[in-house]
């Protein structure tokens, strides 16, 4: 790729988009923003050069936006702030790829109805990941697409770790764990060598935690094991998905409280999880500064289900090498990291709580373990983005 060449990423969500364009063949950062409040309320966008400098900025207060007229408006203003750059491929974030699809992939009008299929699996991320390629097939039509799928890091993992135990009729339906935030975790898997050889071979268990959350166990940077399965709802609780439920409670809602699928999917999904259990607010930085007795509530029911499931990925890996955190949370509550590193000290852990306090905010990697720590522990921050932009180069330089 030349100097003069990007690529631009799109990792669109229910009512947001986010975008970056990455230039060169270093694949350096040079522009990134994001339209927020798409279909409800005022619509907002602002873009940053590589330095944090606003280049851009707009709100829509003349009705609702969606998708397709905030890529329309996206593609307009890359095409005026290209400065000088030729769009080489466009990377698309796309949260599920079933079974079929266990790496990256250009996309076309055929494949997109293919993975429309895939919707029941993931219907409140998935019809929001096709939006945009849909809209640069039409408005673009001659640039590569990529699609890189959440899914596809957890496609290698044992079969044992895969597998409900449902007839093989249900099985092979594709009912079966799939494991989410894959590209999160490939790329924390990238970049723990650099950070200590070691851990190339190590074991290591991932915790990518913001709104939606989840852990990984990795051996060698490969999946092993994860806490989300078949859908993105389940495993640890999240800002408003409630995590891993009995399934007697859902025919229990269903039977005893009559409440229809939509209503179930409703209260899963958008009604469960910190705000469910808080009725305060789904953002951990409201619920930390809260004495409300259900925001300590919430907060110490995610401590407590992320450490059983701590334990649970070390059994599954054979042991624990490395701790890591990512996300949101994951970055930036220093609180929470204490008290999950405080409950992990029966596997090895102990924590540098000056460390831990100087990592929020830092915006890079850092140690946060004390020198002593038989597991190593560090905070990683997310870069989903770079990994598709990454995946995106290869496929398009490929003969």
């Amino acid at each position: 790729m030349l100097a003069n060449d990007c690529i631009i990423v799109i990792n669109a969500g229910s009512s947001s988009i986010k975008f970056s364009m990455y230039s060169g063949a270093a694949l350096d950062l040079t522009l990134r923003g994001k339209i927020e409040n798409l279909y409800s309320g005022v619509a907002r966008f602002v873009a940053q050069d590589a330095q944090g400098g606003v280049v851009g900025e707009r709100a829509w207060r003349d009705g609702p936006l969606d998708h397709e007229g905030g890529m329309r408006f996206l593609v307009d203003f890359a095409q005026t702030h290209l400065d000088g750059h030729r769009v080489v491929a466009v990377g698309h974030r796309i949260v599920h790829g079933g079974v079929a699809h266990s790496g990256p992939q250009r996309l076309d009008a055929a494949l997109v109805d293919e993975l429309e299929k895939l919707v029941p699996l993931a219907p409140l991320h998935l019809p929001h990941n096709l939006a945009p390629v849909r809209s640069v097939l039409a408005m673009a039509p001659q640039v590569p697409q990529i699609g890189c799928f959440d899914t596809a890091f957890h496609v290698g993992q044992p079969a044992e770790a895969q597998e409900f135990a449902l007839p093989a009729r249900i099985t092979d339906l594709g009912v079966r764990r799939y494991g989410f935030h894959g590209l999160s975790y490939e790329y924390i898997a990238s970049v723990l060598p650099k950070l200590d050889p070691a851990l190339a071979q190590a074991k290591v268990v991932a915790a990518h935690l913001g709104n939606g959350a989840s852990m990984c166990g990795m051996k060698a940077g490969r999946s092993m094991a994860s806490t989300m399965g078949f859908t993105a709802v389940d495993g640890l609780p999240m800002g408003t998905r409630c995590g891993a439920l009995d399934p007697g409670v859902v025919l229990y809602l269903m039977q005893e409280l009559g409440m229809d699928v939509a209503a179930v999917q409703k209260l899963m999904y958008q009604e469960s999880g910190l705000l469910g259990v808080s009725g305060i607010s789904s953002d951990m930085r409201t619920l930390e500064q809260s004495d409300d007795p259900r925001a300590k509530a919430a907060i110490a029911l995610m401590v407590y289900r992320i450490g059983r499931e701590l334990g649970s990925l070390a059994a599954a890996l054979g042991g624990l090498d490395a701790l890591v955190f990512s996300g949101g949370i994951g970055e930036n509550s220093a609180a929470l990291r204490s008290a999950v590193c405080r409950d992990a000290t029966w596997l090895g852990v102990q924590i540098d709580d000056d460390a831990n306090a100087r990592a929020n905010g830092a915006r890079g990697v850092a140690r946060i373990s004390a020198a002593g720590s038989k597991v190593p522990v560090w905070v990683v921050p997310a870069n989903e983005e770079l990994m598709i932009a990454r995946h995106a180069l290869e496929l398009v330089e490929q003969p």
